[in-house]
């Protein structure tokens, strides 16, 4: 009798937990995402001080341009995610930043990296 008292019921309450671990990996893999580009960053910097050749004051540009991006962007893009739905707007970030690595991969100067 006290087995069944004690063994695991399944219950709407354990989907629905499993659910939230679900959604929240899947919001982590653009944080993920994120830091993985700041450390390639961190490392490439000698690399890409040696072929684009700039000053001082544009590495430093190199390496503050995005949190600065980011920071400017994450409330806006938070209030027009309340308007027209989280997942469209994590989708459209998502797909933006693919395309800015992109192109930044392919920079044939140092203000263009920065831009």
């Amino acid at each position: 009798m006290s087995a069944l008292l004690t063994s695991p019921i399944p219950t709407a309450a354990t989907g629905s937990r499993a659910r939230r671990f679900a959604a929240l990996a899947v919001l982590m893999l653009p944080v993920l995402l994120i830091s993985v580009d700041n450390t390639v960053l961190s490392f490439a910097l000698p690399s890409i001080s040696r072929a684009l050749n700039p000053d001082a004051t544009t590495q430093l540009w190199i390496v503050d341009a995005y949190p600065l991006v980011l920071a400017g962007l994450l409330v806006v893009m938070g209030s027009i995610g309340d308007r027209i739905g989280r997942r469209r707007i994590l989708v459209v970030g998502a797909t933006g930043f693919a395309l800015f690595s992109v192109a930044a991969a392919f920079a044939t100067d140092a203000w263009m990296l920065v831009a």
